[in-house]
């Protein structure tokens, strides 16, 4: 009988590409930057970390004793800042600030002020037509 594998089986093995663990930790970053998603970023993390050796590899590589790296990445909350530019750099990566305008993440002034430009008016339209006397 075939032996089938699992989704993470499958995932981690493409995580172990580090230009496929690069794009896949930038999803991660961009979701939770969208919706706050601690524990999805995190999972991302750990997948990579997985994926690039384990937590023993990484903790070697980091610098980071492998019981606290694992504390780090079993908790709830986000690492702060400096660890985890020490876990990236330890993945052979680094965070990087780019415009949210580009990459969708931030509605476009213009666009706002139309917009609510266009509900004012609507407003404007519900109110007039309520009031007999207009």
């Amino acid at each position: 009988m075939r032996k089938y594998r699992t989704w993470h089986e499958v995932l981690i093995e493409q995580l172990a590409d580090s230009t496929e663990a690069i794009g896949y930790l930038d999803v991660s970053l961009e979701e939770y930057q969208i919706d706050g998603d601690t524990p999805f970023f995190l999972q991302g993390i750990r997948n990579v970390v997985e994926a690039q050796g384990g937590v023993t590899e990484v903790a070697k590589r980091s610098a980071i004793a492998p019981e606290t790296l694992s504390k780090i990445l079993s908790s709830e909350e986000a690492p702060h800042l400096d660890t985890f530019v020490t876990i990236l750099k330890a993945l052979g990566c680094r965070l990087s600030i780019e415009p949210l305008k580009d990459k969708g993440l931030i509605p476009d002034t213009e666009l706002a002020i139309e917009t609510e430009s266009v509900k004012l008016r609507n407003e404007e339209l519900q109110l007039s037509k309520s009031d007999p006397s207009h």
